[in-house]
C-alpha cells in the first residue's frame, strides 16, 4: 500500500517537449535549414575578418553547440557574425590569427564577468522604438547583404530566385509538415545539377574544411604587452556580442510569447566564445537572420534545433562537402530575402501608424535605423537610439514640474507648492518660479507632491533659499518624503557654498 501511495505522490518528471514526434521533426528540419544557411554566411564573415573559411565555419559549429546548452534563449542561433568579424579584422590583419583567437577568448571572459555584474538588467532601459528600429535595420541589412549575389551573375540566377521565393510563399499555404526553405533549397539544387546549369554555388564562396576542429591554445606570447594589445578588441567583442545577443533574445521573446533568461544568455555567450577560441574559431554572437529562419520560417522552439544546426553544419562541411558545394547561392539568397521581408516591421512605417505615433518615438526609430545603416554596426545604432530617447525624455519631463502659490490670510506668509520630479533637467527652471522681491517676510515651500532625485535639485533649492536670505526673508522647506529628505539633508548648504 505504501509503495502505491509513494508512486502516486512522487512528482512526475516533465518530458522535454522535443521528444514529441511532431516537435522533434520540426526541430530537426529547422536545424538542417539553418545549417545550410550558415555555411555561406560563415565563409563570408571569415573573408571579412581576413582569415581562412575554416575559422568561421568552426566558430559557427562551436558557438551553436555550446549556446544550445548554456544559453538562456531556446531556439536562438549563435554563430560567427559580421559584427564580430569587423571588430577583429584589423587585429588579424596586423598581428595574425593567434592574436585574434586570444582576443576572442578574453572577450568571452569579459562577457561572463559582465553577466555576473548584472549587465542583462540594462535591457529594461531600451525603449520599444529602439527595438523597432533595431528590427527594421536588421531587415534592411539582411536584404542588402544579398544584393552582391544578384549583381553580375548569369541571368538564370533570377528565375531560380523567383522559383525559390514562390515555393516559400506558396508551400506553407498547402502544408507546414516540411520547412519551405528546405524544400526550396533541395528543388533548386536538383534543378541546377540535373540541368547542368552554371550558376554561383556554395562551393564558389571558399574551400570547405575536411577535418574536425582541434583544441589548442592561441599562439601568442603570454605577456602584458599582448594583453594590452588585445584588450580593446576583446572589449569590443564582448560589448557588441552581448548587445546583439540580448536584443535578438528580446525579439524572439516577443515572437514566441515566452520569456528568456537574459543573465544566463549573457554568460552563455561568454562561455561559447571561450570554447570557440580554444577550438580556433573567430568568435560570434546571436544571428538575427538565422534565428528568424529557425523561429519564424521553420517554427522551431527548443534548444534541439540550435544544437543540431551546429552538428549538421559540421557534418555537411566535413563529410558532405561535395554535396553542399553544389547548392546554388540563388536558393540561400531567396531564403534570406524571405527572412528580411518577414523581419521588417511593416506596421511601424504604415502612414496610419506614423500619423498616430508621437514625433519623438518616430525620431528615435529613424535615428536607430540611420545609425545602423551608416555604420553597419547594430550596437552603435542601439546606443544612438537610446541616447536620442533619453534626450527626448529629458526634454519632455523637464517641463513637468509645476509650482503654484497661495498667500495666507494675514498676508505674512507665501506658501509655494511644488509638483513633479526634480532632477538635473527639470530643476533648472525652478529658481525662476518664485517672486523674491514681492513675497512677504516668510516663505514656505511645500514638497508634498515632489521628489528630489539629485544634487542639481538640492542646488536649486539652495539657490532659492539664498536669494530670499539676501532680501532678509526666511524660507522653510516642508513635507519632503523620506528619500528626498535624506539627500537634501546630506547636501543642502554644501554645494558651492550654497549658491
Amino acid at each position: 500500500m505504501s509503495s502505491v501511495l509513494s508512486a502516486v505522490t512522487r512528482p512526475r518528471l516533465s518530458r522535454p517537449s522535443w521528444l514529441s514526434p511532431k516537435v522533434f521533426r520540426t526541430e530537426v528540419l529547422a536545424g538542417l535549414v539553418v545549417a545550410l544557411a550558415l555555411i555561406p554566411e560563415a565563409i563570408s564573415f571569415s573573408i571579412l575578418a581576413g582569415v581562412d573559411p575554416r575559422v568561421g565555419l568552426f566558430a559557427s559549429f562551436t558557438m551553436a553547440v555550446v549556446i544550445s546548452i548554456c544559453g538562456g534563449r531556446p531556439a536562438m542561433i549563435s554563430a560567427a557574425t559580421g559584427a564580430i568579424a569587423l571588430i577583429v579584422a584589423p587585429l588579424a590583419k596586423e598581428h595574425g590569427l593567434g592574436y585574434l583567437i586570444a582576443a576572442v577568448i578574453l572577450g568571452g571572459a569579459i562577457q561572463v564577468l559582465l553577466a555576473v555584474l548584472g549587465v542583462a538588467r540594462l535591457m529594461r532601459f531600451i525603449p520599444r522604438s529602439v527595438m523597432v528600429g533595431f528590427v527594421n535595420a536588421l531587415a534592411i541589412l539582411i536584404f542588402a547583404a544579398q544584393v552582391p549575389y544578384l549583381l553580375g551573375v548569369p541571368w538564370l540566377v533570377y528565375p531560380l530566385v523567383g522559383v525559390a521565393l514562390a515555393i516559400m510563399v506558396g508551400l506553407p499555404r498547402l502544408t507546414r509538415a516540411v520547412p519551405a526553405p528546405l524544400v526550396a533549397i533541395v528543388v533548386l539544387t536538383v534543378i541546377t545539377v540535373a540541368a547542368h546549369v552554371l550558376v554561383p554555388t556554395v562551393g564558389d564562396q571558399g574551400a570547405l574544411p575536411d577535418s574536425l576542429p582541434v583544441f589548442g591554445l592561441p599562439d601568442v606570447p603570454y605577456t602584458l604587452d599582448t594583453l594590452t594589445l588585445i584588450a580593446p578588441y576583446a572589449l569590443g567583442v564582448a560589448l557588441v556580442g552581448l548587445m546583439e545577443s540580448l536584443m535578438t533574445a528580446k525579439l524572439v521573446d516577443d515572437i514566441t510569447d515566452t520569456r528568456s533568461n537574459k543573465t544566463r544568455e549573457s554568460w552563455g555567450q561568454g562561455v561559447a566564445n571561450i570554447v570557440t577560441g580554444f577550438f580556433g574559431g573567430m568568435g560570434g554572437c546571436a544571428m538575427i537572420g538565422q534565428t528568424m529562419i529557425n523561429v519564424k520560417a521553420s517554427g522551431a522552439r527548443t534548444r534541439l534545433s540550435t544544437f543540431l544546426s551546429g552538428v549538421f553544419l559540421l557534418i555537411l562541411v566535413v563529410a558532405l562537402g561535395d554535396v553542399v558545394a553544389v547548392i546554388p547561392m540563388a536558393a540561400l539568397v531567396a531564403v534570406m530575402i524571405i527572412v528580411a521581408v518577414g523581419t521588417f516591421d511593416w506596421h511601424s512605417v504604415a502612414p496610419a501608424t506614423l500619423k498616430r505615433m508621437p514625433l519623438g518615438e518616430t525620431l528615435v526609430m529613424v535615428t536607430t535605423v540611420g545609425a545602423v545603416l551608416a555604420t553597419h554596426n547594430l550596437a552603435i545604432g542601439v546606443i544612438a537610439g537610446v541616447l536620442t530617447a533619453m534626450v527626448i525624455f529629458a526634454r519632455r519631463v523637464a517641463h513637468l514640474v509645476e509650482v503654484t502659490s497661495v498667500l495666507d490670510p494675514d498676508e505674512s506668509t507665501r506658501i509655494y507648492s511644488v509638483h513633479g520630479e526634480l532632477f538635473f533637467a527639470s530643476s533648472n527652471d525652478l529658481v525662476f518660479q518664485f517672486d523674491y522681491a514681492n513675497d512677504p517676510q516668510n516663505v514656505v515651500i511645500d514638497m508634498t507632491h515632489a521628489h528630489v532625485w539629485d544634487a542639481s535639485s538640492v542646488a536649486a533649492l539652495d539657490a532659492i533659499t539664498t536669494k530670499y536670505a539676501a532680501r532678509g526673508k526666511t524660507v522653510e522647506i516642508v513635507e519632503l518624503n523620506k528619500r528626498s529628505a535624506a539627500i537634501h539633508g546630506t547636501l543642502a548648504g554644501n554645494l558651492s557654498g550654497g549658491h
